[in-house]
């Protein structure tokens, strides 16, 4: 009977995974600030980097990333065997899940972060190697534009295709057409969740990043347009 539910389980065991605001949490206990009602309003490690400084948003990027990554590893091993044909599948439901669990947790009226430290951690475990080429784009679009969401936003696009390429015909097999439906769908959802982003880039209006330190508590999210990326 177990066996009939455990999809249920991977899944929900994993958005609460997913669902816990590193970036809140630190923001709150260094600076006893609610980092929604500064800078951009967003709980991911830009916005914690903007506000508190370069060693907070490093610690959330990395916790957030850890949060993606720890839940895919393990969770699905606690339901399924590594040998079963379901494996690979749970560990994207699982991935899925946590993603999710970031932008939309539950603690917080269903508003979280952008996912991309999120995500960054489940497809270290999908796909090491897609990784690689990922980061690459972000870090060289990053280095010419400074601008966080065009970063992530290539990054993203990067990931998907060197995935759906190494793949190959595999994509259309039993066991990885869920890997190859997550390299399609997972990037579309960071795209769409910096869709306010990609209008103010086309209008030329996304500011650069630059690391902060200063007190903003008084700043609102409408006062800061700015790009954000967890």
């Amino acid at each position: 009977m177990f066996a009939d539910y455990f999809w249920f389980f991977v899944a929900v065991t994993s958005y609460f995974a997913g669902s816990v605001p590193f970036g809140l949490l630190t923001a709150k206990i260094v600076a006893g600030t609610d980092i929604r009602k500064v800078g951009s309003g967003n709980i991911g490690a830009t916005n914690v980097a903007r506000t508190l400084g370069a060693k907070w948003g490093i610690l959330v990027l990395l916790l957030d990333a850890l949060k993606g990554l720890l839940p895919v590893l393990f969770i699905p091993a606690l339901f399924v065997s590594p040998d079963s044909p379901d494996f690979d599948h749970a560990r994207v439901l699982s991935g899925v899940a946590t993603i999710l669990g970031h932008m939309f947790p539950i603690w917080l009226g269903f508003r979280g972060g952008k996912g991309v430290a999120t995500s960054l951690g489940v497809i270290l475990v999908l796909g090491p190697w897609s990784t690689l080429i990922a980061v690459g784009a972000f870090a060289l679009t990053f280095l010419v534009t400074r601008i966080v969401a065009l970063s992530s936003i290539l990054a993203a696009f990067a990931f998907g295709v060197a995935q759906f390429v190494q793949l190959g015909t595999s994509a259309f097999s039993q066991q990885k057409w869920s890997l190859a439906v997550f390299s399609i769908a997972v990037p579309l959802l960071i795209i769409v969740r910096h869709w306010s982003n990609v209008g103010r880039i086309l209008r030329g209006e996304e500011k650069k990043f630059q690391f902060g330190g200063r007190d903003k508590a008084a700043e609102s999210p409408s006062e800061i347009k700015q790009d954000e990326e967890a």
